[in-house]
């Protein structure tokens, strides 16, 4: 499909991926409705989509967990722009913590933004699809609904429902034989934004960006992408297309690898933070932003390739072992 003049979609559009999504449609001259909780975030958002050539944007504040917002936003979209070509779900909020003691609330609410938020978002998107005949929906994953890791039960858990929904979705595209309406999920490895800063957290360690770490831009070009060409699902990142394929041949030695991962760079040793629901409840204040400051070029190169010679030397190994000779 043609990406310039689509009309695009987009939830979470206030920060991180989201954000960086937007603008890279914006720059391809398409017409964005940007949507999240805070409208002081997505005007700033506004503001930098209409700097591009032929770029048209529409701020519609939406709680994704709201069905109705949900409808109202798809309607609004359809209302001003007479279609919805791509819609991008990619709202996201994350709690980190020990099992017994993340609370409930802080569970449930995880839920209610990163699964039903997807489902409402679907819905609304695939009825104006269905209607038109085409377009893609592209939900936003994550590697760790692969590869799970401790502290982030509720995200990774919702992120594991995110693929299920999309692989469900497509069969039920197929049986109805809507060969021109697509769905394609996203598998982004650790992305510089500030989603980190943001979550809600119970470990009383300062919550860290796991490195390596990959620009929110690199997952917003797989995005257009998969525009252009639809695919079932894209993993961002190379040592994250490396774990996925590791945790098919060794998945016990993956889970070894990512506990000491995640308890060594994901969570301060040095720095603790306060017990806090972070933006689960009460969106951040501000205009919102890209990245989260994690991207320091020459450390983010130098842990990319220490660990990915740590990967390919642990992927030789299982292969090795696992393989057939």
């Amino acid at each position: 499909m043609r990406v310039r003049d689509s009309v695009v979609v987009i939830t979470g559009a206030s920060s991180g991926i989201g954000r960086a999504t937007a603008l890279a449609f914006a720059r391809k001259g398409c017409s964005v409705v940007l949507a999240a909780r805070r409208r002081e975030a997505l005007e700033a958002v506004r503001e930098e989509c209409e700097r591009h050539r032929g770029a048209r944007a529409l701020v519609v504040p939406t709680d994704v967990t709201d069905a109705k917002a949900v409808d109202d936003l798809a309607r609004s979209a359809v209302d001003r722009f007479g279609r919805i070509d791509v819609w991008v779900n990619s709202a996201a909020v994350t709690v980190f913590g020990p099992f017994l003691e993340v609370p409930l609330e802080d569970v449930r609410k995880v839920w209610d933004v990163n699964v039903m938020g997807y489902v409402h978002g679907a819905r609304a998107a695939l009825r104006v699809m269905r209607e038109q005949g085409r377009g893609t929906l592209v939900n936003v994953s994550s590697i760790v609904g692969v590869v799970a890791q401790p502290y982030t039960h509720a995200y990774g858990m919702s992120k594991h429902a995110v693929r299920a929904l999309g692989a469900s979705l497509r069969q039920e595209l197929r049986l109805d034989k809507a060969r021109h309406v697509h769905v394609c999920t996203v598998l982004p490895a650790t992305i510089d934004t500030p989603l980190f800063e943001h979550a809600a957290n119970y470990t009383g360690r300062k919550a860290l960006a796991m490195p390596p770490v990959y620009s929110p831009e690199r997952v917003a070009r797989a995005v257009v992408d998969l525009v252009r060409t639809p695919r079932r699902e894209v993993v961002v990142g190379p040592l994250g297309r490396s774990m996925v394929w590791q945790s098919r041949v060794a998945p016990g030695t993956v889970e070894r690898m990512m506990a000491r991962q995640a308890d060594k760079t994901h969570l301060s040793r040095e720095e603790s933070a306060p017990a806090g629901h972070g933006n689960l409840h009460v969106p951040a204040p501000g205009e919102g932003a890209v990245h989260g400051g994690w991207g320091g070029r020459r450390r983010t190169a130098l842990r990319r390739l220490a660990l990915a010679a740590g990967a390919t030397g642990a992927a030789v190994g299982v292969a090795r072992r696992v393989l057939p000779r």
